[in-house]
């Protein structure tokens, strides 16, 4: 035992203590920090396009031979759009209105190719519609039956006014439902100009535009029951007095590959026509679908049958400059780098295409690339060279059966996880 006093207390003193005190916490809040950082869940890897990001078609720029009044609209399906002619406001479209008549019949009730469908009775209604003069219509009487498809053919083929309210009022139990069901479709689609007010078109009051039709034309051509149909230059139907005759019978017959669509003619809307036409490039079909609206004769026209002439006369001439300017190309050769995989964290492994990637167009058109994981879930974390990260695209759509080109694409070089420090360094 002493009673020799405490040295005195001085600053060096005073931090030597408070090291003694704060160094083990300190050293062991860093062992934590870095503990949490290696564990943490790291980012998800991106994939992104490289410095190509388009590719143009050699040429100068391809000029459809528009029609010169109204509006009009032409695309490649998967490929993309030619483009879009006039004012886009909504005017009347005529029978062009039964397209959606039929898509929405066949989303209710769907039939598969060779079917024909549930019978469908006459009514009272549509036979009394059968007289009249001033509209198109198929001559039925009250009482027979026929098939969902063949009800569909007079409504797409003759254009029967009275077939379509008909098949409205079966599928919704009234006119007024099925044309909610009509503009609730048309908004599905994007059809943000459209407004359907009857079945059959026979309204002035149902309007829409040729850019907003046009989205419909391609959704119907996915139909295979619309495709048949739009396609035949006439149809016999049991039960009836008359061939049903197609007003498209002049496209359709001329042997270019169009598939249809529909026409309508009025005074208010003139001559309309939704159309698709195809056309092989490379071996492949490729199918066109537009809209020509509007289109009026200069002078008497008391049935519009004129302006449906002029429709189709004008329309043609934009179907076979589209087929003819339509051509292939490859825009991006085998081992090209396409993009990058970006592991979040700073670190970029190069990707490259594992084949070339050849895709349909027409002169000056800019093929806008585009990359995903494809059908995959996520792109990896880490990988060895060679190995399939997801795929590069060209063109619009969903899926490359449509028209859309793809082609896989994999690491240049090996690719690792993050490295410890990139770990330990990042934040957020």
């Amino acid at each position: 035992m002493t009673n020799t006093p405490p040295p005195p207390e001085t600053p060096l003193r005073t931090v030597g203590r408070r090291v003694k005190i704060w160094a083990p916490l300190v050293v062991l809040l860093l062992i934590v920090v870095v503990v949490v950082q290696q564990v943490r869940p790291l980012p998800d890897p991106t994939l992104a396009l490289g410095e190509k990001a388009s590719y143009s078609f050699a040429g100068g720029r391809f000029q459809v031979p528009w029609p010169g009044e109204g509006q009009a609209a032409v695309r490649v399906v998967g490929v993309g759009d030619v483009g879009v002619y006039g004012e886009q406001k909504p005017v009347p479209t005529a029978s062009v209105a039964k397209v959606m008549t039929a898509y929405v019949v066949l989303k209710d009730r769907p039939l598969k190719a060779g079917e024909q469908g549930p019978k469908i009775a006459v009514d009272t209604q549509a036979a009394k519609e059968a007289a009249a003069k001033d509209q198109s219509r198929v001559d039925v009487r009250k009482g027979q039956t026929f098939s969902e498809f063949q009800m569909l053919q007079m409504v797409l083929i003759p254009s029967g006014n009275n077939i379509a309210r008909l098949v409205a009022r079966w599928d919704a139990g009234s006119e007024a439902a099925f044309v909610a069901k009509m503009n609730a479709e048309a908004k599905a689609l994007g059809m943000t100009n459209t407004t359907y007010t009857d079945p059959s078109g026979f309204a002035e009051s149902t309007k829409s535009t040729a850019a907003d039709q046009l989205k419909l034309a391609e959704a119907v051509m996915r139909n295979e029951v619309i495709r048949k149909i739009v396609a035949m230059p006439n149809a016999e139907v049991p039960g009836l007095r008359e061939r049903l005759e197609n007003n498209n019978s002049p496209l359709l017959v001329k042997g270019t590959g169009v598939l249809g669509v529909k026409t309508g003619s009025s005074s208010p809307a003139g001559g309309a026509l939704m159309w698709a036409a195809r056309r092989t490039v490379d071996g492949k079909p490729r199918t066109v679908v537009g809209v020509t609206m509007d289109q009026h004769f200069k002078g008497l026209d008391p049935n519009a049958q004129n302006s449906l002439d002029l429709v189709l006369d004008r329309s043609y001439t934009m179907i076979r400059a589209v087929q003819d300017a339509l051509t292939s190309a490859t825009v991006v050769k085998k081992g090209d780098v396409v993009g990058h995989v970006d592991d979040g964290l700073g670190g970029r492994t190069p990707v490259v295409a594992t084949e070339s990637l050849t895709a349909v167009g027409w002169p000056g058109m800019k093929a806008e690339f585009s990359v995903d994981a494809g059908d995959r879930s996520a792109v990896p974390h880490e990988g060895k060279a060679g190995t399939v990260v997801g795929r590069l695209s060209v063109g619009s759509g969903a899926d490359s059966g449509a028209g859309r080109a793809t082609v896989p694409v994999a690491l240049q070089k090996d690719m690792a996880g993050p490295s410890f420090g990139a770990r330990l360094t990042r934040v957020g």
